[in-house]
């Protein structure tokens, strides 16, 4: 994969394939075709591996690849603008663009958290979300 993107871009610079690809098009559908397929069957090896009742992968793109349909529940975790683009350190609008409105994620979700609080309420959720996945899984049992 090293070498297709070397080849492709140049650089195997994160920041500079991040320019170029986000200001074409093109060159953003060829990398997610490059990119994507690598991260599903990663993650999808992972999990068979993994031993435990509950396993949790982050995906970036979920709603927008469909991976979704792959997973027992999502969890969208969120946060506003504001907070987006001071912890971002990049510009923010040409990247949301392309992503599914926050409105549509958190009604497709079966959990939502607004990351705009302290690390204490995340835990605090993450807790709260976990407990409930346990428990679906007494209930289906």
């Amino acid at each position: 994969m090293r070498s297709a993107l070397q080849e492709r871009f140049g650089t195997l610079d994160r920041a500079r394939i991040a320019e170029i690809v986000f200001a074409d098009r093109s060159e953003l559908e060829w990398l997610e075709q490059l990119l994507h397929p690598r991260v599903r069957d990663a993650y999808a090896a992972w999990l068979q591996e993994v031993d435990a009742d509950v396993a949790v992968v982050e995906i970036p793109l979920l709603y927008e690849t469909g991976a979704d349909a792959a997973f027992d529940a999502v969890v969208v975790v969120t946060a506003p603008e504001d907070v987006r683009r001071n912890r971002s350190g990049v510009d923010v609008d040409e990247r949301s663009a392309r992503l599914l409105p926050d409105a549509e994620k958190t009604a497709q979700a079966d959990f939502t958290y607004v990351n705009s609080g302290s690390l204490d309420d995340l835990d605090a959720f993450v807790q709260a979300v976990l407990a409930r996945l346990q428990e679906r899984l007494q209930i289906d049992a």
